[in-house]
């Protein structure tokens, strides 16, 4: 299968320059019918993708609708009994460029790392901006003199053009609350642990990163990435692997499940290139098979791997889904003798792999009803027995979340939370918060009416207690009706007191349930009513915090509102925004651009001011070298600034 690494654009560009694919001497060669064939051929190959990853759908059904409206030209060329002129020639040429960068980028958006295609977004986003200029330039003023082709065909080919043009001319959206998840992520230590499970499990949700078989479809990416890369992008590969490990982790697998090798294999290190066939490989753990099994479907698996499916509960077949009509494991003797000479063939030595022992999760059913009966105990010892060791088979793995929930746990719990004893508040808060990972555990949360009762916690709790409530409300706030729910039960007011008031993690907590509320228009003018802006310019002075960032992505939800543009446009401010743009890190840099625009735009008196601070000069530099987002922000602030007459 075509895999795509993500090369600079500079060097796509050079490559595919002039419509020269690296071959220039056979294209001139090449037969126009088989030219012609090619491109048809390439739409049918793209439009047979099943689906894109989340985070470039919209993007690439775009491009292939336009890919497309080449078609009836290309149909009607292919059946002309007469010559095809050369300059119509040479704009084919250009669009055999286009499409083949086209469907690289396409499969790439197929079957590519959802890690990698959801943090290297602006890099992605740059290569359909690429593709697209690539089309333009091959369609756009197509001759047809010469040629008997149908108005039809012109005019589809008309539409091709006038939407590329659109797409040129349109604004990137950002998913804020994407971008601000992947943001926490990288930038929390491991011991800041309140809210990471909860992003985790948006994020999971967001990129389809829940089951077994996907995560290990997902690390086949990152291992391809990472072939590809050749070494580069380290920085960026490390985050790669390592938000596929945290993802591991929510999702309760164990390191002995083979996902955690990403880089290549051992046997594979001193012949990276050798290419190992797909029927070798075991559907889970992507490794070559030592010991493969048939099921009841007729998939085969490495019997490890199946075998820790089916103890963990499952009864259908990774591969398809299938319900399995039994459960047996059958040897499938003559794959294994044909791995086994290919392996001697080519020198490949397999890692023995250790039997598996005590695989099988403990069962803590019985534990776990017998706990929730103690929550309703007479006697405080036992509550606070039973609600601690709770807290922590909460804490432990999915499947306890949903075994404690069955019991009827969470109601006995949030009775719980009025009570006067601190600490069977704090263990109770944070069990809540461990169940509120799961997504059908929210709506029980809700329903019991945990809300109120965490914001009374939130309050007047202990520190601990109201650093889990913070956090506890952001993951039930990730249901849209909690996030006017909260506002309208004064939720944020507390969050607020917090994130001024609080330590370190109850700021970092308060900082994240304050953005993912303030998603909501209606909570933004709360959170502006209630003095949110003075605290988050503290929390952007504050370099032992390191919020800087998740600070200026509140600021920039707040700044569409006219109240906030208000309330945050100071010239201190301006000074500090201008600061980043010269000094911030490149992800500081989008912020504080994108901020700045926000405010400038609607109030072009700021656009003086920070040029007063010297932001003209930065502008400049950051649309020459930095990241494409930041650029395109820059851009827009100087092209503002010229329209506004502010510069020449």
């Amino acid at each position: 299968m075509e895999k795509v690494s993500d090369a600079d654009l500079s060097r796509e560009a050079a490559i595919t320059a002039d419509g020269g694919g690296g071959g220039g001497d056979k294209e001139s060669e090449m037969d126009v019918d088989d030219l012609v064939l090619e491109l048809l051929e390439t739409v049918e190959t793209v439009q047979s993708f099943s689906d894109y990853r989340r985070t470039q759908r919209k993007e690439c059904h775009n491009l292939i609708r336009r890919m497309k409206l080449a078609v009836p030209l290309l149909e009607e060329i292919r059946d002309l009994e007469i010559p095809v002129p050369d300059d119509v020639c040479a704009r084919l040429y250009r669009l055999r460029t286009a499409f083949t960068a086209a469907k690289k980028l396409l499969r790439c958006c197929h079957d590519g790392s959802k890690i990698y295609l959801a943090l290297e977004s602006e890099a992605v986003m740059n290569r359909f901006h690429f593709v697209n200029e690539k089309l333009t330039q091959a369609v756009d003023g197509m001759p047809y003199d010469g040629l008997c082709i149908s108005d039809e065909a012109k005019e589809q080919l008309e539409l091709m053009c006038s939407q590329l043009k659109r797409a040129k001319g349109r604004t990137d959206t950002q998913d804020m609350e994407l971008a601000m998840d992947l943001m926490v992520l990288l930038s929390q230590k491991e011991e800041d642990r309140n809210a990471n499970s909860c992003i985790l499990e948006r994020l999971a949700k967001k990129l389809d990163l829940h089951t077994l078989p996907d995560l290990g479809a997902e690390a086949m990416a990152i291992k391809m990435l990472i072939k590809e890369r050749c070494g580069q992008n380290m920085e960026s590969t490390q985050q790669i692997i390592g938000l596929l490990s945290k993802f591991k982790q929510n999702a309760g697998i164990e390191d002995c499940d083979g996902l955690n090798e990403i880089m290549l294999p051992k046997y594979l290190e001193k012949c990276p290139s050798l290419m190992i066939p797909n029927d070798f490989l075991c559907p889970i753990s992507l490794e070559i098979m030592t010991d493969p099994v048939i099921i009841a479907t007729g998939q085969t698996y490495e019997r490890s791997s199946i075998q820790k499916w089916l103890d963990a509960g499952h009864r259908n077949c990774p591969k398809t889904r299938q319900p399995l009509a039994h459960l047996s494991l059958a040897p499938n003797y003559a794959l294994r003798n044909v791995i086994s000479q290919w392996c001697v063939k080519n020198k490949v030595e397999l890692m023995k792999k250790d039997a598996l022992v005590n695989s099988k999760p403990k069962d803590h059913k019985e534990e776990i009803e017998t706990l929730v009966q103690d929550l309703s105990s007479l006697h405080l010892d036992v509550q606070r027995k039973a609600v601690k060791r709770i807290r922590m088979l909460s804490k432990e793995n999915p499947e306890n979340r949903i075994l404690i929930a069955k019991s009827g746990g969470v109601p006995s719990l949030v009775s719980l939370l009025s009570y006067p004893d601190s600490k069977i508040q704090e263990n109770t808060v944070t069990a809540l918060l461990n169940l509120s990972i799961d997504e059908a555990n929210k709506q029980l949360i809700t329903k019991a009416g945990a809300i109120p009762p965490i914001i009374g916690v939130l309050k007047g709790g202990t520190m601990e207690a109201r650093e889990n409530s913070a956090a506890a409300l952001f993951s039930l706030s990730m249901l849209d009706e909690n996030k006017v729910l909260i506002g309208d039960l004064n939720g944020i007011p507390p969050l607020i007191d917090l994130l001024q008031n609080g330590t370190l993690t109850g700021k970092k907590d308060a900082t994240i349930a304050l953005f993912n509320l303030c998603l909501n228009s209606m909570n933004k003018t709360r959170a502006i009513n209630a003095g949110i802006v003075k605290p988050l310019l503290q929390v952007l002075d504050d370099k032992q915090l390191g919020m800087t960032d998740e600070a200026l992505s509140i600021i920039l939800l707040l700044s569409i509102h006219s109240d906030g543009r208000a309330e945050i446009g100071e010239l201190s401010f301006i000074e500090k925004l201008v600061g980043y743009i010269r000094d911030g890190a490149p992800k500081t840099k989008e912020c504080a651009l994108s901020v700045l625009l926000e405010l400038c735009t609607h109030k072009p008196s700021f656009l003086l001011v920070s040029l007063q601070f010297g932001v003209y000069e930065h502008l400049c530099e950051v649309a020459q070298s930095g990241t494409q987002r930041a650029q395109r922000k820059a851009n827009s602030l100087l092209q503002l600034m010229r329209k506004t007459g502010q510069i020449l």
